[in-house]
């Protein structure tokens, strides 16, 4: 870890920002787009499948910065976040976000997706991403509402001391929605993808079953459930408020998530794109146990919550809004009120097509997102560095990269899209990575200097560009 955080302090200090596409061309700057991938020694886990995308997108794309920002970016979560070995003769991937030594299920999810179609040539990659599932499996039996986990379960963290009940191995209690959608989703992309049902045993079912008790338990239809969350901090978006359970909500269906993928506190309970998610993620479930276990119980389970929950966004989730008509809110309380805004994070309501929630076309959503992409959103920023959106959990004026990588992955018009490409290779800060966040007038004052989920969510849009619109990177 501290290895890591110095070569990455290291090469931030030593590389410059160069976006002169004339001295580019001239070769003046070319010895400046040296790798920054830590040796091959070094690296964790080395994919031939990988490897042979970083060559061929090398060969083919002019622009040398944007070939040096995805060498360095897209195999970034294989060489430096994951710890993969065979346990029990099974496989078992522990991956770290980055600079904190600790496991999400939404980002470990979100690190390894962008892999998931190069495993058919690459046998030893699908083993590494079957034994993420396999590890996610065996985190929510031991707390299917926390968000983070150690892999040693001995290990006691900076929040052993939070207000709610810390179990052994838990790095943080964050009850979020999305931590046990974001595992639905990778075993259903890993499913439909290489057809092997390996990771999918009988815990895995009851991992499910977990899910859909935990979720049941959280429309609060009888009492304020078992979950509750405090902690000793002058930061407000880390605390719950009502005695750690949170604002009332009134009971329609929709599931509470204490916490958004932020992991900042929800302001209303009811966080809207995160209970899209949910729906998708338990109709995923349901196709899941129903087609490998032939469990038509617990597939109805699934299904009936989904159809549950789904009925209720169709009601509530809604606002109307004086420029852009009618768009989904980002929260609500089910009473009337509502939070009109997005935040750079995933589940958001900007990325509800990336995440099979719903088409792109949807009327809703193209309100949704010209609304979302204004200065009517209060989390919208736009200066001499970049525009795009943030979030509370950086503060105002941060522009996260991962929200400007999405509006890209989730549009379908070219010059949208090259714009977002335009402005990722301009605001690295000059370390050749992705950041959480920059601010708009100066993208070299960014946070998180290692932040895997932000590299290679960009190797996945500038990969998929490549594929599909390549003309774009003609830049």
């Amino acid at each position: 870890m501290h290895t890591r955080r110095k070569f990455i302090k290291d090469i931030a200090l030593a590389s410059v920002v160069l976006t002169n596409k004339d001295l580019f061309a001239s070769g003046i700057f070319k010895d400046n787009f040296l790798s920054h991938r830590p040796p091959v020694g070094q690296r964790k886990f080395v994919s031939h499948a990988v490897e042979s995308v970083i060559a061929t997108f090398k060969s083919k794309v002019k622009n040398p910065e944007l070939a040096w920002l995805f060498e360095n970016c897209f195999p970034n979560t294989l060489d430096t976040t994951v710890d993969y070995e065979i346990l029990d003769g099974k496989p078992d991937t522990y991956v770290i976000t980055g600079d904190i030594d600790a496991m999400w299920l939404r980002d470990s999810t979100a690190q390894v997706w962008p892999y998931l179609t190069l495993m058919k040539n690459d046998t030893d990659l699908r083993r590494l991403i079957e034994g993420v599932i396999r590890r996610q499996t065996k985190f929510i039996h031991i707390d299917p509402y926390a968000n983070a986990f150690y892999k040693d379960p001995n290990k006691v963290g900076e929040w052993k001391n939070d207000l709610t009940e810390m179990r052994p191995g838990v790095h943080e209690r964050k009850w979020e929605i999305d931590s046990l959608c974001y595992p639905i989703r990778l075993a259903y992309g890993y499913w439909k993808i290489s057809g092997d049902a390996s990771p999918f045993d009988t815990a895995w079912k009851e991992g499910i079953a977990l899910t859909v008790k935990t979720f049941k338990e959280q429309q609060r239809k009888d009492g304020n459930g078992p979950y509750k969350f405090q902690r000793t901090t002058a930061w407000a978006t880390d605390g719950v408020p009502i005695a750690g359970y949170g604002y009332p909500c009134k009971k329609v269906g929709l599931i509470h998530s204490m916490f958004r993928p932020s992991d900042d506190a929800t302001i209303y309970p009811f966080l809207i794109p995160s209970n899209f998610f949910a729906v998708t993620s338990l109709y995923q479930a349901a196709e899941m146990v129903e087609n490998l276990f032939g469990d038509h119980s617990l597939a109805t389970s699934c299904k009936t919550l989904a159809d549950e929950v789904k009925s209720a966004l169709d009601e509530y989730a809604t606002a109307h809004h004086k420029h852009f008509g009618e768009v989904f809110a980002f929260e609500v309380n089910g009473y009337g009120s509502h939070n009109l805004m997005d935040d750079a994070n995933v589940p958001s309501l900007l990325s509800l097509p990336y995440l099979d929630a719903m088409p792109a076309d949807h009327p809703i959503y193209i309100n949704t997102r010209k609304y979302i992409l204004s200065e009517e959103n209060p989390f919208f920023f736009k200066g001499k560095a970049g525009w795009g959106i943030g979030g509370p959990h950086t503060g105002m004026d941060m522009i996260w990269p991962i929200g400007i990588t999405m509006r890209g992955l989730t549009s379908g018009d070219d010059a949208e899209i090259k714009s977002c490409i335009v402005q990722l290779i301009k605001t690295h800060g000059g370390t050749g990575f992705m950041h959480e966040s920059f601010h708009k007038d100066n993208a070299s004052n960014f946070t998180r200097k290692w932040f895997a989920w932000a590299n290679t969510i960009f190797g996945e849009f500038i990969w998929k560009t490549f594929r599909e619109r390549p003309h774009l990177l003609d830049i």
